[in-house]
């Protein structure tokens, strides 16, 4: 990994259904706090509204296999049946630029991330949900899964908040424009610290 130590990498990781995604589109709005999102490579299929190099760049197992080999990813995890990976070439050119990027991962990535970085240019945030009967309800709110996906979501919703405390902060979305405020605010603390030591 190259010399990277402007930049800095914000990672969100979330229980599905806890509104990771609606945060991190809200976030990434506002302009005073100059955030970018890493764009993850992922086999699953595309959802209604979502473009490739968007959202997500989709490719198949195969293809993701071959990055895998080729040690593209920074991190990678199988989540759900699919997989998921971080381009190491973006990240490490983001961070030389000095950029302060989003990685909206799973648990195990951050997990990869925090072992490959100094403490200092990671800031990692865990999004939980109120309870995990208001996660079932999200889920099925949202009318995209099958019930027996909306149950393997709630089954590893358990096991991903097992590991909620391995994050910096832990922030409760009970109530989106609040949950956004603490998410910012712990944001802007870190940038001004990083500003400071600089």
């Amino acid at each position: 990994m190259p010399d990277v130590s402007q930049g800095l990498l914000i990672i969100l990781s979330a229980p599905s259904g806890a509104g990771k995604t609606s945060l991190v589109r809200a976030l990434l709005q506002d302009a005073t706090l100059g955030l970018s999102l890493s764009v993850s490579t992922t086999t699953r299929a595309p959802r209604p509204g979502e473009a490739n190099g968007r959202e997500y760049f989709f490719c198949s197992e195969s293809e993701f296999k071959q990055e895998v080999s080729k040690g593209r990813f920074l991190e990678w995890a199988e989540v759900h049946g699919n997989f998921y990976g971080t381009s190491s070439e973006a990240i490490s050119e983001g961070l030389e630029q000095g950029g302060r990027i989003v990685l909206e991962i799973d648990w195990q990535g951050a997990r990869q991330v925090r072992s490959k970085f100094p403490p200092q240019q990671i800031l990692s945030i865990f999004i939980e949900p109120p309870s995990l009967s208001e996660l079932e309800r999200r889920l099925r709110a949202r009318g995209q899964d099958s019930e027996a996906v909306i149950s393997a979501r709630l089954l590893a919703a358990e096991e991903e908040l097992s590991h909620a405390k391995e994050f910096d902060h832990v922030i409760m979305n009970q109530e989106f424009s609040k949950a956004l405020r603490d998410l910012s605010d712990v944001i802007r603390q870190r940038i001004s610290q990083s500003i400071q030591s600089v």
